[in-house]
């Protein structure tokens, strides 16, 4: 998931019972907004945790937040929709946008080049 402001999001698998979501940021501004401007509980709530529930790592050398929490269902198990957890990272961008944090042009799928 690709922000307006230069931020791409990324949901993943963390073993059967945790999801990680990682925001990275193109430049320390933008790191500093988006860190200023996503609140933990605003994350809990896409995934109805509590913030209790929800871990938060700042990481300002790498220009990027992680979130960690419970997965909604046990990797696997028959409710399981998304066995790699890839397309939370969907929900995350539509809450940033919910939030005033993105724009309402925000959301384009990152495009590959020649290069990557």
């Amino acid at each position: 998931m690709f922000l307006s402001w230069y931020a791409e999001i990324y949901s993943k698998n963390a073993r059967p019972f945790w999801l990680t979501i990682d925001i990275f940021c193109e430049t320390p501004e933008v790191y500093d907004s988006v860190q200023a401007s996503l609140e933990t509980r605003a994350i809990g709530a896409v995934f109805d945790r509590p913030e209790q529930a929800v871990k938060r790592f700042d990481l300002p050398d790498l220009r990027a937040i992680e979130f960690s929490l419970p997965r909604p269902e046990i990797q696997g198990s028959i409710r399981d929709r998304d066995m790699h957890e890839a397309s939370w990272a969907a929900l995350v961008g539509q809450a940033a946008k919910q939030l005033g944090i993105a724009r309402s042009t925000a959301y384009r799928p990152v495009k590959k080049t020649a290069q990557t």
